[in-house]
């Protein structure tokens, strides 16, 4: 057993040296972070049926614990967005006790996962697919706020999109102004200084200007205090509730949504943090720290919890250095519960809702659903508002379930329609060099054939180009010793392109411009070429970098080399 392949990335990276100045980055980007997760915690928290602690209790431990035992060096755990659908309806169907036991069981799924080796699987869900259910998923929690936001006197929400509607038409004339005043003006705030000074913790701003006011001028509005009472300034005592077979089995559907959705998203929170740094995270260490994270939460009282995209962005634009920042930003959190719990119940929900409002909208990701729906593929667009509506108006475990069952019988069709009777193989070669050159004598564009300038690479990928294959793409420049100043992909044998596929174009596009390398295609075909162009990838990369044959890629390699 390769012990050294499972240590946690918080073991490893004492190897590259620790000094004072880094611990003080850690600090001060751990701080920044607590600051920015304290009213987020309650606001999931709150929004997923749950008193706001449980939100703190969970970013606490659950955020420790990823830090401490997972394969980023910079994610940031706790509760997001993406699980307020799953644990409200979770909660309306088995109360509490029933959500404890279903993250319990996702906890042992996920560190099962990363035992077993699955992390690269998730990476195979096709990208229709995430943008589908992560737009719908925006869209309920927006639906959800409607009654905070509006200061609404409704003692309990349905879980149902459309039960929801059908209330707020019939309680609109109980709009609490106040609230509404309260919830507009946060907006706005947030939306002005997260563009202004983008630096500064707009939620915190945000919730503190709020309880002044509500708390100065003794305004009519629902606050933490008067729906929750008071909060404790400790963590519980771990427990868990008594466990039964039949409340296993009724939880169980529930635990494996959980799960995989806890495994995607903590996953998309690492390549976003690796795509910012430059780092690459491992994927099966992350898993079985969101295991543990997951079980540890709800020992103490929490929910579950998954890596957190926007505060794991955060800390690494705050200067972090080593997983210590996301383990201080979960000690922090603790020292603000501990020192502040009687000042937090003045928050005024309006506020919160407010602040989830604006999260939804930017988990929603619009402009890659509107790119999806309006110029890609029709079965692209077919598996996007399938798995979309389905989230919004049934429920997201059907959603992702029928997304992704889709998605591959129309690939099958796809791959039939592509290939006729012939079997392909989809492989990308790499490099072609004299050495590794599959040599076809009667292949008179073969690379070794031609003369590649010193600073060139050239790749070539062979078959369809779609999500089971876009993934390796991005790990071909960290095979490289040095980055070349001109990367020549030749595309002759790729008959088509999904929406995956030329999602990992683009990001190949950034890392080869981060680095410094220039990217020329080579042999892309009339339909790919007219997909480029209605998605604005050929603009990007431009279009004499868009070549038809790989002697004038060639040619334009010497052109740019001659240049520098």
């Amino acid at each position: 057993m390769n012990v050294k392949y499972w240590l946690p990335r918080s073991f490893t990276i004492w190897k590259e040296g620790y000094d004072l100045a880094k611990l003080s980055s850690d600090i001060v980007a751990g701080s920044t972070v607590a600051i920015i997760a304290l009213p987020l915690a309650m606001a999931f928290a709150i929004a997923s049926g749950v008193s706001p602690e449980k939100g703190l209790f969970t970013a606490i431990v659950a955020g420790f614990l990823i830090s401490l035992l997972g394969g980023s060096r910079y994610q940031i755990g706790g509760p997001t967005g993406a699980f307020v659908v799953v644990l409200y309806a979770v909660i309306l169907k088995h109360g509490y006790d029933g959500l404890v036991i279903a993250t319990f069981l996702a906890g042992i799924m996920l560190f099962l996962m990363g035992v077993f080796k699955l992390g690269n699987i998730i990476k195979f869900i096709p990208y229709p697919v995430t943008v589908g259910f992560t737009t719908g998923i925006a869209l309920i929690i927006f639906s959800s706020q409607i009654k905070d936001f509006l200061g609404l006197p409704v003692a309990k929400m349905p879980a149902e999109f459309t039960d929801q509607w059908l209330l707020y038409s019939k309680e609109i004339l109980h709009v609490n102004y106040y609230a509404l005043a309260i919830g507009l003006i946060s907006i706005i705030l947030l939306i002005k200084l997260r563009h202004k000074f983008p630096r500064i913790p707009a939620p915190m701003i945000v919730i503190v200007l709020s309880s002044i006011v509500v708390w100065m001028f003794h305004l009519p509005v629902e606050t933490i205090g008067s729906k929750f009472g008071s909060l404790p300034s400790t963590l519980p005592t771990p427990t868990l509730p008594p466990l039964s077979f039949e409340k296993i089995r009724a939880v169980f559907p529930d635990a494996i949504t959980i799960a995989i959705l806890g495994a995607i998203e903590s996953l998309l929170s690492c390549v976003v943090a690796d795509g910012m740094t430059g780092d690459r995270h491992h994927s099966n260490k992350e898993l079985m720290a969101q295991g543990f994270a997951n079980i540890g939460s709800v020992l103490f009282g929490g929910i579950a919890a998954t890596g957190a995209i926007a505060r794991t962005a955060t800390n690494i634009k705050s200067g972090a250095y080593s997983p210590l920042s996301g383990m201080i930003h979960a000690l922090m959190l603790l020292v603000f519960m501990f020192l502040f719990s009687k000042l937090i119940i003045l928050i005024p929900l309006a506020a919160l809702a407010a602040i989830l409002v604006v999260v939804a909208w930017n988990m929603s990701e619009f402009h890659h659903f509107k790119a999806i729906a309006l110029k890609s593929e029709r079965n692209d667009v077919v598996v996007l508002l399938m798995t979309f509506f389905l989230t919004v108006f049934i429920d997201l475990n059907t959603g992702v379930q029928t997304g992704i069952m889709l998605a591959g019988l129309l690939f099958i069709k796809r791959m039939i329609d592509v290939t006729g009777i012939i079997d392909t193989k989809e492989t990308v070669v790499m490099p072609f060099d004299e050495a590794d050159e599959p040599v076809d004598v009667d292949d008179a564009h073969a690379i070794s054939k031609k003369i590649v300038p010193s600073g060139v690479e050239v790749y070539e990928i062979n078959g369809p180009f779609f999500f089971g294959v876009a993934d390796r793409l991005k790990n071909v420049l960290g095979e490289l010793e040095e980055a070349p100043r001109v990367f020549i992909l030749r595309m002759r044998h790729v008959p088509m392109v999904d929406a995956t596929g030329l999602h990992a174009l683009e990001e190949f596009f950034d890392l080869c411009k981060s680095n410094g390398t220039i990217l020329v295609l080579s042999g892309v075909n009339e339909r790919i070429r007219l997909k480029m162009q209605r998605l604005g990838f050929e603009q990007k990369v431009g279009k004499e970098n868009i070549a038809d044959h790989i002697d004038t890629a060639l040619i334009r390699a010497n052109q740019l080399l001659d240049k520098e």
